[in-house]
Formats: C-alpha cells, sequence, structure tokens
C-alpha cells in the first residue's frame, strides 16, 4: 500500500496491517512482522520515480 504524505511524496505502508514502519535489517513491517513483497518494493521504486518526475517538472529538486 502507498500512501502520500502532505508533502505529495510517496510513503510505503504494509499491505497487511497499514503499519508505515519498517525494519529494514528484516525488511519486515514493525507490526504484523510481514515481510515486504519484491512487488511491494516495485510498487513503491515505481512511485518515488514518478513523484522525482514531477518534482522535475516544477524545477524542485525530489
Amino acid at each position: 500500500m502507498i500512501f502520500t504524505n502532505p508533502a505529495g511524496a510517496p510513503e510505503l505502508a504494509c499491505d497487511h496491517c497499514g503499519c508505515r514502519w519498517y525494519d529494514r535489517m528484516t525488511n519486515a513491517c514493525y507490526e504484523c512482522g510481514e515481510a515486504v513483497t519484491p512487488q511491494m518494493e516495485a510498487e513503491f521504486k515505481q512511485a518515488l520515480a514518478d513523484f522525482a518526475a514531477r518534482q522535475n517538472e516544477k524545477g524542485k529538486p525530489a
């Protein structure tokens, strides 16, 4: 699940519980322990790239 923060940047949230906090050492949600799937990572990376492109069009650094 991807949320947008107030600045418009994407934030990755757990598909299972909605938590926005991940343990980067284990690549799992702090709340429920579910792993970040490769599909979730790919969707988030694409959202980040889209955000950066929009920022670039506006002349703002991403």
